[in-house]
Formats: C-alpha cells, sequence, structure tokens
C-alpha cells in the first residue's frame, strides 16, 4: 500500500482496523454509477463490460467513492471471469490481461486520490472527503452464479451436477490472476450456497494464495444463505480458513442483516462485513431492479450504528446503493476514534 504500512497477509484486516479506530467504510454499488456515467451494461459482462469499453469511468467511479468517504474500494471483477471473456472471443491471454486491468484501475483511482489529498488542505468544503488514511483495494470475484448471468446468485440454484472440485476449476485461474494483480484482499461475493463456500477456502489454501480474502453470502430471508443453506454452516466454512480475514453479508436487504449479524458471531470471532443492497428486488426474468421496492438512503443509514453496536466493523453498500449512501455512512460513523499516531 501507499503511504500506510499494512502487510497483505492474515494480520491485515486486524491492522487496517487499528488503524480506522475500529469500523471502516466499503464502497457502494458499481453499476448503478457506471450506467448513470453513461456506461450501456445490457451484457452477460455486466459491469465488467466497462474494463473492455470504457475503464475511465470505472477510474471516475472509484475516484467518486474514495472521496464520499469508502476506505476500501472493490474491482470491476464481479462479474469478470476467463471464461466470460472467452465466451466474447478474446484470447486467454488477453481474458486475463483484462482481470488484471480491473485491479490495476483501482490502485490508480486510489493514487490519484493521495495526490489529491495530498493537494488539497484536508478540508471537505465542496463536499468531498479528501483524508489521507489507509485505503484497502479488494479484488472482487462474484459467484459462479454471476458468470451465468441469469440470476442464479441469488437463487443458489446450480443444479445437482455442480461440485466443490468443477467449481474451483471454474474459480481457479481467475483467483490466481486477480491475486497476482496486486490488490490488498480478495472479496469473495454473494456467495450463495455452501459447495461454493468450500470451493473458495479450498482454492485459498491449495493455491497458497499470498493476499488474505473476506467471504460474503447473500440471504433472501434472514436466516439462511438464498440457496436454503445453513448460514452457520456457511460462516463457519469462513472462520476455519487461515487465508479468510473477515466474514459477513452482501447484497441483501437492509432489514435482515441484524438478525444475520447475530448469527454469523455465534460461529465467527472475525471482523464482520456488511454491505447490502438498498432493498430493491432483483427481477431475474427481466434482469433489472424493480424500481421502488427499496429504502431510502436515510433509512439504510439509521441501521449503521446499531449494526456496528452489535458487531459489524467493515460497513458499505452494494447494488443500488451510491456515493451518497457511502457519505452518509461515512458521516453516520464520522465519530469513530482517530487512527493510531503518525498514522494521518
Amino acid at each position: 500500500m501507499e503511504t500506510f504500512n499494512i502487510p497483505a497477509t492474515p494480520s491485515l484486516m486486524k491492522e487496517f482496523l487499528r488503524q480506522m479506530g475500529g469500523t471502516a467504510v466499503i464502497d457502494g454499488g458499481l453499476a448503478t454509477e457506471l450506467e448513470l456515467h453513461g456506461a450501456d451494461l445490457n451484457d452477460p459482462l455486466w459491469s465488467a463490460k466497462c474494463l473492455l469499453t470504457s475503464p475511465h469511468l470505472i477510474r471516475s467511479v472509484h475516484l467518486d467513492y474514495l472521496e464520499a468517504g469508502a476506505d476500501i474500494i472493490i474491482t470491476a471483477s464481479y462479474q469478470a471471469t476467463i471464461q466470460g471473456f472467452e465466451a466474447k472471443g478474446f484470447s486467454r491471454e488477453q481474458s486475463e490481461n483484462l482481470l488484471k486491468k480491473s485491479v490495476d484501475i483501482a490502485l490508480e483511482a486510489r493514487r490519484i486520490y493521495y495526490e489529491r489529498c495530498k493537494s488539497s488542505s484536508g478540508g471537505t468544503g465542496d463536499g468531498r472527503i479528501l483524508k489521507n488514511r489507509p485505503i484497502l483495494v479488494a479484488a472482487s470475484v462474484g459467484s459462479y452464479g454471476a458468470y451465468l448471468a441469469d440470476g442464479s446468485e441469488y437463487s443458489g440454484c446450480y443444479g445437482e451436477a455442480m461440485t466443490v472440485n468443477a467449481l474451483k476449476e471454474f474459480h481457479r485461474r481467475r483467483v490466481q490472476v486477480l491475486a497476482e494483480a496486486g490488490p490488498d484482499i480478495i472479496a469473495f461475493e454473494t456467495v450463495p450456497n455452501k459447495i461454493e463456500a468450500q470451493a473458495f477456502a479450498e482454492l485459498l489454501e491449495e493455491e497458497h494464495i499470498k493476499i488474505p480474502a473476506w467471504l460474503t453470502f447473500n440471504s433472501k430471508d434472514g436466516v439462511n444463505v438464498v440457496s436454503g443453506d445453513s448460514l452457520l454452516q456457511c460462516a463457519s466454512i469462513a472462520e476455519s480458513c487461515k487465508q479468510v480475514v473477515a466474514v459477513g453479508i452482501n447484497c441483501t436487504p437492509p432489514r435482515f442483516i441484524h438478525d444475520l449479524i447475530l448469527a454469523i458471531k455465534k460461529v465467527t470471532t472475525k471482523p464482520i462485513v456488511i454491505y447490502p443492497n438498498s432493498g430493491e428486488r432483483y427481477d431475474a426474468d427481466r434482469k433489472e431492479w424493480v424500481e421502488n421496492t427499496g429504502v431510502s438512503d436515510e433509512d439504510f443509514v439509521s441501521y449503521v450504528n446499531k449494526w456496528c453496536e452489535i458487531g459489524a466493523s467493515l460497513v458499505g453498500g452494494c447494488c443500488r446503493t451510491t456515493p451518497n449512501t457511502i457519505k452518509a455512512i461515512y458521516r453516520a460513523l464520522s465519530d469513530r476514534s482517530p487512527a493510531a499516531p503518525g498514522q494521518k
């Protein structure tokens, strides 16, 4: 990392949170913001399409989130897979380079942000938060269901023929490439079932991935993951993997988060990561979010301090949340204790 001495080891999250005063802010939805910037994401690659067509838009969105107070930015690789790029006619080498590019763009955004901090007085008179602080780049690894682009990451139904070994082979090279590209952490996101959690945990150990990871699951009932598998069993898999340094929930309605945090706390001692969606419902057939089914930024943020009180350490937003959401979270957590002496 630039400026801040946080080693990319299993102790990364502990040291990062120590420097941040115990809590940190994750960024928000990427695709929604890219569309607002003019991107057309009607494609099986979804937000990863911009790695091909408009990487500058991805960098702009990363910067928007950093200037909204995000301490962790997540790369545009959620739906980026070697298999998906090859289906578009790209070679294996080109596909791997596109994965690396997702990390390069985020690293560049962090560098630009630090430069802006240096040239600023540190004030936020124009609404931007320009504060020199530890910032992590998380390389996103979406589930197999995200690659299918049929909404099955919201059901976890991969068919009886799918196995842990098959999922490992699907993700193996992708995880290797992203880890080698230089992020601080890998974010295994929207994990919908137990077998994929097991596949990710085994991959981290088999491939001796040198950087840490987090695993986040999604739920549609506030009790289990979306497949119906036990959240406690899924979180226990993350707890038992040394390379996993945090576990939690993403892309889940805010109303379910309180009970899910309490459930995860029963089986893990690791920091808990929470980044819900806006609460809107996803229509997998139409491949779009149903308008006016979510909560306002004000309602979303009203939950934040309570989530942290009961155990969440990292809080942000997922689909349909915006830089305004993240800025509101930053402000809600603004009474965080300052970084350690000499870290500002």
